[in-house]
């Protein structure tokens, strides 16, 4: 598919929004990995635990740096497109879109309770509850649409800086929270502000990036790059940022919750960056890893799910009384993305969805939908 190819023939998937959520869901391994076999506090603490030499700081601060944040975001951003891209599919169907769209994300919501009760750093239960308002808020303006998920970021930003300050007198919450991992009302409720506040950000950027056909692949591939080169050289600096100064202040408890600033702020134009990359590589010439990564992308839900499990199962069950490091959870990611990267192919050559997926379609439209692939 050329990369300056306008809107996808009617009928024929859109293989940029295949790819974009196949690399979403691969790169939001890379952080779940660290809370699924370190330490609580390790997964916002780079000297809380999982650092005992060179390669493990190396990793810990490539994930702080290019993965933390970011992953969650654009998989947030498609999630967002697709309330919309769900809409209007189900109104030129002569469905009544809204009805039908809260209907399959109260389905979502059920999924995400399920999810939570095994592990609490679901996030399908926060984009269940967000979606009403993408849903509400669909119709306006692309601008409008990009201008409150800028704001959300930027509340989430004052309002960490807020609780850090506020913090100084409950020094022994924040140690907790900082060594341990333990959270707090105050840590808790900074936690979901900070979770939703994202989470909703990045759905109305989403959907206002569907609306312009940025997150769809349509636009010239001269846009993508000029896209990439201004994502990349505003978000890495500012990412950095973050890590070094975190890194200055010896990993400071003073700086626990305002030092995610800098990484909050990094997100949406490193996010933007990281889109634009995959589109221009999903347009080159085909190739296996294209079309494994596109698979992949397919059965999102599916392999998001099993992630969990696997990491469930082997990091926490199996290798749960072993100390493990940076290394070790490196190791783990890129066994599982071999792994899916494999089976997806494999399973949606012989079948037209995800198992999850599946079940999810069925339960939407209330009926048996055909699964074996025509």
């Amino acid at each position: 598919m050329p990369s300056d190819s306008s809107a996808t023939p009617r009928g024929e998937r859109n293989t940029a929004l295949d790819a974009v959520r196949g690399v979403a869901v691969l790169g939001i391994l890379i952080m779940n990995a660290v809370a699924f076999g370190l330490p609580a506090a390790a997964y916002t603490n780079l000297d809380a635990g999982g650092s005992r030499s060179f390669l493990d700081w190396m990793i810990g601060g490539a994930g702080e740096i290019f993965a933390d944040q970011k992953f969650m975001g654009l998989f947030s951003m498609l999630f967002g497109a697709g309330i919309v891209l769900f809409a209007e599919r189900a109104a030129a169907k002569g469905r009544r879109s809204v009805l039908l769209s809260l209907w399959r994300n109260g389905l979502l919501l059920v999924i995400g309770i399920v999810h939570l009760s095994f592990w609490d750093g679901d996030v399908l239960f926060v984009y269940a509850l967000c979606a009403p308002i993408v849903l509400a808020l669909r119709r306006l303006p692309t601008k409008v649409l990009f201008s409150l998920g800028g704001a959300c970021y930027a509340a989430v930003a004052v309002i960490s800086w807020l609780v850090q300050s506020s913090l100084r007198s409950f020094s022994a919450v924040l140690i907790d929270f900082w060594n341990d991992g333990e959270y707090y009302d105050v840590i808790e409720a900074w936690f979901l502000a900070d979770y939703f506040g994202r989470a909703v950000g990045a759905m109305l950027i989403g959907a206002a990036l569907y609306r312009t056909g940025i997150i769809t692949g349509r636009l010239p591939a001269a846009f993508y790059r000029r896209l990439a080169v201004w994502g990349l050289g505003v978000g890495l600096p500012l990412s950095s940022a973050g890590l070094a100064l975190m890194a200055a202040t010896d990993f400071d408890i003073d700086w626990a919750v305002a030092g995610t600033i800098p990484n909050t702020i990094a997100t949406v134009p490193l996010c933007l960056g990281y889109l634009s990359l995959i589109v221009l590589w999903n347009s080159a010439r085909d190739s296996a890893l294209r079309q494994r990564v596109r698979a992949l992308g397919r059965m999102a839900l599916t392999n998001y799910l099993s992630q969990t499990a696997l990491g469930l199962i082997v990091l926490g069950a199996l290798l749960g009384d072993v100390e493990l490091s940076r290394t070790w959870a490196a190791v783990f990611v890129v066994a599982v993305w071999a792994v899916q990267l494999w089976w997806s192919k494999a399973w949606l050559d012989r079948f037209s969805f995800g198992p999850v997926e599946w079940l999810w379609r069925c339960a939407t439209y209330r009926r048996w939908q055909p699964l074996r692939a025509r």
